[in-house]
């Protein structure tokens, strides 16, 4: 077995939830003009235009980062602020409806290209970050999570579950699929039953954020951790959002994919949180942020909202450490 991990697996007991979800649904969406009862859902924050965002926005910010020329937040939820203005730009738009975890975002007209936009998926991320893709798809049951692909010539992983397609599933395997899903945390784990299936993929999650939907995972890590899978991936365990919140570093690249444990705040370019979701105390997620001081790492890749990426890792702990200091001062 390839995967190789310092702690033994064993079922524990999960916490709740956080979020509420809303149920999603299996359609493939956006592939066809809306007719006009859809037209009437258009929020009135839209700008005029072929792109338009209903009034089912959950506020989950993936368009806003996946196309910003085109999408903002108004009054709460996302709205188009400017519609495309080159052929790059409407690609990005319309990756963007293809991920929309509510289908919140339609175009007026027939969109004929979008069969050849859905192959973009997964995209690549940075030349940077050779071998790391966007998922796309995100799911209403994970509240619009990001999930990743990272390509390795040891075996794939796919980091949390998107909402499933056989489309994207097709995609993925031409790249190789997926050898492990790892599931950062109980939130995130969506359609990931089905992924496993399609892929023959083995899930990997934390022991603290069993659950029904998450007692088949082939893996459960226990204790604190650190795991390894291979010699390139570090498993590290960061209590606070849930009791099995934990973080993958790809040590080569100096990447940490977060899921909810922290993320970039949409207004600013600080550090956030998120203690308003939290299952634990803020002690307890402190904690495991003042541990990201002693990693190695420039990139945070969240589950939710924006990337950041460091000029070293010297630029990395002041941004932690002013996080730090923000709930402890």
């Amino acid at each position: 077995m390839a995967l190789s991990l310092r702690a033994a697996a064993s079922l524990a007991a999960p916490p709740a939830h956080l979020r509420p979800r809303r149920r999603a649904t299996s359609m493939v969406r956006a592939t066809v003009s809306p007719p006009p009862a859809l037209d009437s859902r258009r929020r009135p924050q839209n700008v005029s235009g072929e792109f338009f965002v209903d009034h089912r926005c959950i506020d989950c910010a993936t368009c806003r980062w996946m196309a910003p020329e085109v999408f903002n937040r108004v009054d709460d939820q996302s709205a188009v602020a400017a519609q495309p203005t080159s052929g790059e730009i409407r690609t990005k738009a319309l990756q963007a409806l293809l991920s929309c975890p509510t289908g919140s975002i339609h175009t007026d007209k027939p969109t004929k290209d979008i069969l050849q936009v859905q192959n973009t998926f997964p995209l690549p991320i940075d030349d940077d970050l050779p071998g790391v893709y966007l998922c796309g798809y995100h799911s209403e049951n994970s509240y619009g999570a990001t999930s990743y692909l990272i390509v390795h010539p040891e075996g794939n992983i796919m980091i949390d579950s998107p909402r499933y397609t056989p489309k994207l599933a097709n995609q993925l395997e031409k790249l190789g699929g997926a050898r492990y899903m790892f599931l950062t945390h109980i939130d995130d784990v969506a359609d990931h039953r089905k992924w496993a299936e399609r892929l023959k993929c083995e899930r990997i999650i934390h022991s603290g954020d069993v659950e029904d939907i998450t007692a088949d995972v082939e893996w459960k890590l226990t204790g604190n951790g650190p795991w390894n899978i291979g010699t390139d991936f570090e498993l590290i365990h960061t209590p606070g959002h849930t009791e099995g919140s934990v973080c993958l570093l790809y040590k080569p690249l100096k990447a940490l994919f977060t899921g909810d444990h922290v993320a970039k705040s949409e207004e600013s370019d600080d550090l956030n949180l998120f203690l308003m979701y939290s299952k634990q105390s803020v002690g307890v997620q402190l904690d495991s942020i003042r541990k990201l001081l002693d990693v190695d790492f420039e990139w945070f890749l969240p589950g939710h909202g924006y990337r950041i990426r460091y000029e070293d890792v010297y630029a990395k702990n002041s941004a932690i450490e002013a996080l730090l200091a923000d709930y402890t001062n």
